[in-house]
């Protein structure tokens, strides 16, 4: 029988050779196929002595195991290489600018995003961000949402796994936790906005299980229900750049607001066609209201001194409103036609800050 050790290395550097996994696959068929050198050498193990076995058997057992590792290891290794040069040939510089067929454009939700924050801006808003992973306590708890709230519930919230502690994050259902993350940071006054992305258990042609929202919050002393109905009036000339619009505040229900209003704006449907700011019909376009104070109290700030309001307002919806979008879901399609219908151009900054203010 052939010396093992010599044979071992003579087998491993001939794996270590193979440039290619067909030459691989033909030095593993060579060795430990039916008729390969170590498969030749396990058959001679029933012509020997017992003694002879109990040697042999288990050094034949271990070559073969360091031989089939050693040629996994090299095929992983020439795999790699092989996606590596591919990448490579594969690479483009997405910061050079493409043909005119498949140049780019900036997404509706996109624009409508510049274009909020350029009208809030105008107005003296700054611009607050917080995570899409939450904790409950911004999310729910700081916000007056109490723990047998229905909002709370499986249905409508995507909850994660509990920790060590018990304690469950969500994917936050609304951007109203930067407004807790801001007025816990810094003493009042407070006068943001907070655009970001927002998650619920829904789906259909009205509804995604991730959407955009914008927030707006402002706290001061001596803010009353004029200042909302100022800002909302102008924030919706500004955006739908109209000059007159018809207003109506219906009493509605928040937990994070007291008193609370949904606000319908005069509208007209006629043809398939929505035109804001006239016409007898209505519609519903945000919800809003003074903070309650007990969402102040959470946060350490004195209702007794301070007050505010808050409104919000869907990103997506807004956007349908105004580019004449009928299908929510297209926004997340990737259909290159449906982009090219109703993307923007990538230089084309939004100008409406000086608008209706």
């Amino acid at each position: 029988m052939e010396d093992l050790q010599v044979l071992e290395q003579e087998l491993t550097a001939t794996v270590n050779a193979a440039n290619d996994l067909n030459s691989l696959e033909d030095i593993r068929v060579a060795a430990l196929g039916k008729k390969g050198r170590v498969s030749l050498m396990m058959r001679e193990l029933g012509k020997m002595t017992p003694e002879q076995r109990q040697e042999f058997g288990p050094a034949l057992n271990g070559l073969k195991t360091r031989l089939l590792d050693r040629i996994a290891d090299r095929k992983n290794e020439m795999e790699a290489a092989a996606l590596d040069a591919r990448l490579q040939a594969e690479k483009i510089d997405i910061t050079l600018p493409g043909p005119a067929e498949v140049q780019g454009s900036i997404h509706p939700i996109s624009q409508v995003i510049d274009e909020v924050t350029e009208i809030f801006a105008e107005m003296g808003f700054a611009v607050a961000e917080g995570p899409d992973i939450e904790e409950d306590f911004y999310n729910f708890t700081a916000l007056n949402i109490p723990a047998e709230h229905p909002a709370r519930q499986m249905h409508d919230t995507f909850y994660f796994p509990e920790d060590e502690d018990g304690n469950r994050k969500v994917l936050r259902t609304h951007t109203s936790p930067v407004q807790i993350r801001t007025m816990m940071s810094s003493p009042p006054p407070h006068r943001i906005i907070a655009p970001g992305r927002t998650f619920r258990c829904d789906s259909d042609a009205t509804h995604t299980p991730m959407f955009h929202q914008v927030e707006a919050l402002v706290i001061d002393k001596d803010i009353h229900m004029g200042h909302l109905k100022g800002t909302l009036e102008a924030f919706i000339k500004a955006f739908f750049e109209v000059n007159n619009v018809t207003m109506r505040f219906r009493p509605s229900y928040f937990p994070f607001t007291e008193p609370s209003a949904e606000v319908d704006i005069g509208c007209d449907f006629k043809a398939g066609e929505i035109k804001i700011g006239e016409g007898d019909d209505w519609l519903e376009i945000l919800g809003c209201g003074m903070v309650n104070p007990r969402v102040l109290e959470n946060v350490g700030i004195d209702p007794n001194e301070y007050q505010g309001f808050a409104f919000g307002v869907g990103i997506d919806r807004i956007a349908m409103l105004k580019y004449g979008i009928p299908d929510l879901r297209a926004f997340f399609d990737a259909d290159l036609r449906w982009l090219k219908h109703y993307g923007f151009a990538a230089l084309d900054i939004p100008t409406l800050s000086t608008r209706g203010v």
